[in-house]
Protein backbone atom coordinates (compact mmCIF):
# COMPACT_ATOMS: atom_id res chain seq x y z
CA UNK A 1 0.00 0.00 0.00
CA UNK A 2 2.89 2.07 1.10
CA UNK A 3 4.67 1.12 -2.10
CA UNK A 4 1.90 2.60 -4.34
CA UNK A 5 1.21 5.54 -2.35
CA UNK A 6 5.16 6.41 -3.36
CA UNK A 7 5.06 5.69 -6.91
CA UNK A 8 1.79 8.23 -6.93
CA UNK A 9 3.08 10.51 -5.67
CA UNK A 10 6.26 10.07 -8.10
CA UNK A 11 3.74 10.15 -10.70
CA UNK A 12 2.77 13.07 -9.91
CA UNK A 13 5.34 15.21 -9.35
CA UNK A 14 6.83 14.08 -12.93
CA UNK A 15 3.77 14.86 -14.54
CA UNK A 16 3.87 18.70 -12.55
CA UNK A 17 7.18 19.38 -14.37
CA UNK A 18 6.50 18.22 -17.33
CA UNK A 19 3.30 20.57 -17.49
CA UNK A 20 5.31 23.25 -16.55
CA UNK A 21 7.85 22.73 -19.05
CA UNK A 22 4.91 22.60 -21.41
CA UNK A 23 3.58 25.90 -20.12
CA UNK A 24 7.21 28.00 -19.98
CA UNK A 25 8.08 26.33 -23.72
CA UNK A 26 5.17 24.96 -25.13
CA UNK A 27 3.64 26.27 -28.33
CA UNK A 28 2.12 29.81 -27.66
CA UNK A 29 3.67 30.37 -24.39
CA UNK A 30 4.79 33.78 -25.67
CA UNK A 31 0.83 34.56 -26.04
CA UNK A 32 -0.15 33.17 -22.94
CA UNK A 33 2.39 34.61 -21.01
CA UNK A 34 0.83 37.83 -22.60
CA UNK A 35 -2.82 37.29 -21.86
CA UNK A 36 -1.65 36.75 -19.06
CA UNK A 37 -0.18 39.85 -18.32
CA UNK A 38 -2.80 42.07 -19.61
CA UNK A 39 -5.35 40.37 -17.55
CA UNK A 40 -3.34 41.50 -14.50
CA UNK A 41 -3.24 44.43 -15.77
CA UNK A 42 -7.45 44.79 -16.92
CA UNK A 43 -7.95 43.63 -13.14
CA UNK A 44 -5.68 46.16 -11.44
CA UNK A 45 -7.26 49.07 -13.40
CA UNK A 46 -11.10 47.86 -12.73
CA UNK A 47 -9.81 47.60 -9.21
CA UNK A 48 -8.25 51.05 -9.12
CA UNK A 49 -11.25 52.62 -10.98
CA UNK A 50 -13.84 50.98 -8.54
CA UNK A 51 -11.83 52.42 -5.62
CA UNK A 52 -11.83 55.96 -6.88
CA UNK A 53 -15.47 55.74 -7.94
CA UNK A 54 -16.36 54.28 -4.48
CA UNK A 55 -14.30 57.37 -2.55
CA UNK A 56 -15.95 60.17 -4.88
CA UNK A 57 -19.34 58.49 -4.19
CA UNK A 58 -18.64 59.20 -0.27
CA UNK A 59 -16.88 62.07 -0.86
CA UNK A 60 -20.00 63.66 -2.58
CA UNK A 61 -22.42 61.98 -0.43
CA UNK A 62 -20.47 63.49 3.14
CA UNK A 63 -20.26 66.74 1.37
CA UNK A 64 -24.47 67.11 0.65
CA UNK A 65 -25.18 66.04 4.03
CA UNK A 66 -22.55 69.02 5.43
CA UNK A 67 -24.09 71.63 2.84
CA UNK A 68 -27.47 70.87 4.18
CA UNK A 69 -26.37 71.86 7.66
Amino acid sequence: MEFNKKRKEELEGRIKKLENLISDKGICAKQVKKARKAQRHLDLTVFMVSLITIAGITVWALGGKSAED
